[in-house]
């Protein structure tokens, strides 16, 4: 049992008055038992106040439930993880010939396809959106080979959303209903608006000159549903994640996932290119990690002004849900879950990237242009003045596609700090967390840049 639940209450309310968070929620699973606290608004203009009851969009965990979902599939002998994707989904098309022969669903839930993932075009509210998002896949091309490294792909979970469509024959929306949110007792978890205004639902903010406001827009399409569209109550969020913990089974003790399919969903598929080499892996649908030995099971998430993260703690039956609309929520979730991990469970979270103490030679040649993807043109280019170890090094960061739209900025420029052989730190503003750039090849001639989860390569 936690020892004193208004000490984290405290520290929630410190925390979002001094990062501008508007509302957060916050659950902790331990000893079996969850606690909550809340904190500010779900929305500045209405005043109304965040109690733990309270809705967020939690994003892109999201992405773990569809895993969910289909490893439910597997179990039942619907779906075979490794058979190719114009197999299980005819109707797939992809601009690079032969990518639907060679990639499995294993590889979408693993990030590992090489499908360009960043694509938020709008299909519309139609029962029919994710088939028409997947049919305008076919206009993809492969960012990377198949297999050969990770990148993180919206476009790939909603593919595997249609997977589950196909083979369930109804709605994304209605399979997370059937299979996990009614079994799991989940009295505050939608996908739908219409459902979430029966809530106390938070709006998501950005920052306007220094000042928090209102998103554009509340939502994301619902073609992007099996991808990051769920609305969920921390608690519930916890509830889920409990599914996991137990090995596959509800509170009531009835099984809804085998102990094989979630052992298989927390096993490493692929590495990611992260620093320091080999701390991150990759599951099915879960993001793997190692804080000081300990395993943990990840997921976070953003939508239009709303940030979520959960993390889980397998060896001690430990969880932590964080869900806020806005502000400077990476400072509020790397200061509270540090120290919910390090006082509940003494556990360290690695400590933030820095900049190298002693000058760390590098050639600016080597990684010298522009890079691209969906949604997304990284130009990298020589600056003087020069470093202590000759040219420095700074990206231009231009954000493109539907959701450049609604972004508070579109362009910003950084300056790139070198850490190791190829590998860079980075960060927006003085008062931001340092974020890894981490250079690499395939095949020895492919290039690529990888930051947030995702491999952008070279195009000169």
């Amino acid at each position: 049992m936690i020892a004193d639940p208004d000490h984290w209450q405290h520290r929630l309310d410190e925390l979002a008055v001094l990062h501008k968070v508007p509302g957060a929620s916050l659950a902790i699973l331990d000893g079996g038992e969850i606690i909550a606290a809340a904190t500010g608004v779900v929305n500045q203009e209405t005043g109304v106040q965040t109690t733990t009851d309270a809705v967020f969009q939690i994003g892109s965990i999201t992405k773990v439930w569809t895993a969910t979902l289909l490893m439910q599939l597997v179990d039942q002998g619907r779906l075979d993880l490794d058979a190719p994707l114009d197999e299980v989904l005819p109707e797939l098309s992809i601009a690079t010939p032969g990518v639907t022969a060679k990639a499995t669903t294993r590889h979408l839930l693993s990030h590992s396809s090489g499908i360009d993932g960043d694509v938020f075009d709008d299909f519309g509210r139609g029962d029919d959106c994710v088939a028409r998002y997947v049919a305008g896949c076919a206009r993809l091309a492969l960012i990377h080979p198949v297999g050969a490294t990770m990148s993180y792909c919206n476009a790939g979970f909603a593919i595997a959303g249609r997977i589950v469509e196909r083979l369930t024959g109804g709605t994304w929306d209605a399979a997370l209903q059937d299979s996990l949110i009614e079994p799991l007792g989940l009295s505050r978890t939608v996908t739908l608006a219409e459902d979430a205004i029966r809530f106390r639902v938070a709006f998501g903010h950005i920052d306007v000159d220094g000042q928090q406001q209102l998103a554009p827009q509340w939502e994301l399409p619902r073609g992007l549903g099996p991808a990051g569209r769920i609305t969920a109550a921390a608690a519930d969020v916890i509830a889920f994640a409990q599914l996991h913990l137990r090995g596959g089974l509800a509170a009531d003790g009835s099984r809804l996932l085998s102990a094989e399919s979630t052992a298989e969903m927390q096993r490493p598929q692929v590495q990611v290119p992260s620093y320091p080499a080999g701390s991150r892996h990759v599951g099915l649908g879960w993001q793997l990690h190692n804080w000081s030995g300990h395993r943990l099971l990840a997921h976070n998430g953003g939508t239009i002004g709303q940030f979520s993260f959960l993390y889980l703690l397998p060896d001690q039956g430990g969880a932590v849900c964080l869900l806020t609309n806005g502000g400077q929520a990476r400072h509020i979730f790397q200061t509270l879950f540090s120290e919910i991990f390090s006082e509940l469970w003494h556990v360290e979270m690695p400590a933030s990237p820095q900049p190298a103490a002693d000058p760390v030679p590098f050639d600016p040649a080597r990684y010298v242009g522009r890079y691209e993807r969906e949604g997304i043109r990284l130009e990298v280019a020589s600056v003087t003045p020069a470093t202590a170890v000759g040219p420095g090094l700074a990206m231009t960061i231009t954000h493109t596609g539907p959701l450049a739209e609604v972004l508070p900025f579109q362009v910003e420029t950084m300056s790139l700090q070198p850490v190791a052989k190829d590998v860079f730190v980075a960060r927006s503003a003085e008062t931001d967390p340092w974020d890894p750039f981490v250079f690499f090849q395939l095949d020895g001639n492919a290039s690529f840049v990888h930051a947030g989860g995702r491999a952008t390569p070279r195009r000169d």
